[in-house]
């Protein structure tokens, strides 16, 4: 994984975690329950911006290398593997 990126889904990841911790305190302290909705949609836009940095990092990376390499059958499964990520997130 490249440093940059690395960077900086840790310190998303580290954020969603601290949202996690306060929507659970919410839970706890009986907060209205639109509220603590809100900041679980919060939380799950924060973890799709993560996949997506994930996923730039693993086509500069992985994919980058397959396509450039000799291996068809490595080009092959990368796509596929895309392609499936893809359906799979319909």
């Amino acid at each position: 994984m490249k440093k940059s990126y690395k960077k900086q889904i840790l310190n998303r990841m580290n954020y969603i975690s601290g949202h996690l911790e306060g929507i659970k305190k919410m839970i706890k302290d009986e907060k209205y329950c639109i509220d603590i909705i809100l900041q679980n949609e919060a939380v799950i836009s924060a973890i799709k911006k993560v996949n997506e940095l994930i996923l730039k990092n693993h086509l500069d990376t992985c994919v980058t290398k397959a396509i450039k390499g000799k291996s068809q059958k490595e080009r092959k499964k990368k796509i596929r593997e895309l392609l499936e990520l893809f359906k799979n997130s319909q």
